[in-house]
């Protein structure tokens, strides 16, 4: 008796997890106060990088985005580079150009040659956006949160077109961490499950039933009340918001005999320890995901 009523328990709780997760049930909506087009000032000058806390310095001043790049903001490029052919569909595929890499024939390096590369799939479910063969428009509630599904190519094509850069994995460690203090997390020495979106931090957008997880609006996480859900101001030392969670963040580099990009600062699929500003990604520059964005770099 007791074997049938374990079994039975054990057959329910399997159904239950291998259901399919519907992608695109309604989304809860916020207005988190936090404006995806503005940017943070980060001056010249010294800090610590890394877990060893290793004494690095930048010698220019530079400017990011305060948030991740939107799907709102990345739909507006979409189809304004559409229009004037910097982009142009192919197949299941958006594709713009690459000038290359150099190749320097390293075992298990990947030949990168000038040519057309995936910017975004146009069918994947898990895309934030509608395509309808000639336009792009935003799948409602979305607008205010992390694009995602993007490949290096897309966040190196966004950002280039509008003048700007991706960060190298300097610039952007500065920009999470700050000079003052080697501390791990952008806002300080600990991780409580309200200072970011991450893997069981029972934000409004994760449902555990379903083991899914959903992105959260950029700057979800600054001090603000939502319903019954209190967050904690979680700015880097500089402004800067979601350098923690939420979604990976391309960088820029392109190493020496490596075709792999770097990303860094941990999703809202990753443990609290892969939050931390040192952790370091990498993934194929075609390589997309519903945990992978990016934000960009300009000079003042």
């Amino acid at each position: 008796m007791k074997r049938t009523l374990w079994t039975s328990i054990l057959i329910i709780l399997l159904s239950v997890s291998c259901a399919p997760v519907d992608l695109n049930t309604p989304v809860q909506t916020y207005a988190t106060g936090v404006d995806p087009g503005a940017w943070a000032f980060i001056p010249a000058g010294s800090f610590l990088e890394g877990q060893f806390d290793h004494p690095a310095s930048i010698d220019y001043d530079y400017e990011m985005m305060v948030s991740d790049v939107t799907v709102s903001l990345f739909v507006r490029f979409l189809n304004a580079a559409l229009a004037d052919n910097t982009l142009k569909v192919q197949g299941n595929q958006i594709v713009g150009f690459y000038p290359g890499d150099v190749f320097h024939g390293v075992k298990h390096e990947i030949r990168i040659d000038r040519g057309d590369y995936i910017i975004i799939p146009t069918d994947d479910a898990a895309s934030r956006f509608l395509f309808d063969g000639a336009a792009f428009t935003v799948k409602p509630g979305w607008e205010n949160h992390p694009m995602t599904n993007v490949s290096w190519f897309g966040a190196w094509t966004y950002c280039g077109y509008y003048g700007f850069r991706l960060p190298t994995e300097l610039e952007w460690e500065k920009a999470a961490r700050g000079s003052a203090d080697d501390r791990p997390f952008p806002w300080g020495d600990e991780i409580a499950r309200n200072n970011a979106n991450f893997y069981a931090s029972r934000d409004p957008f994760e449902n555990m039933n379903s083991f899914g997880s959903r992105t959260t609006p950029v700057g979800f996480f600054n001090g603000n009340t939502y319903g019954s859900y209190a967050t904690l101001d979680s700015a880097s030392p500089y402004g800067l918001y979601d350098m923690a969670g939420n979604v990976w963040q391309w960088t820029g580099d392109v190493y020496e005999g490596q075709h792999y990009r770097y990303m860094r600062g941990g999703s809202k699929d990753t443990y609290d320890m892969d939050l931390r500003v040192w952790v370091r990604n990498n993934a194929t520059p075609t390589y997309y995901s519903p945990g992978v964005g990016f934000r960009c770099l300009r000079n003042p």
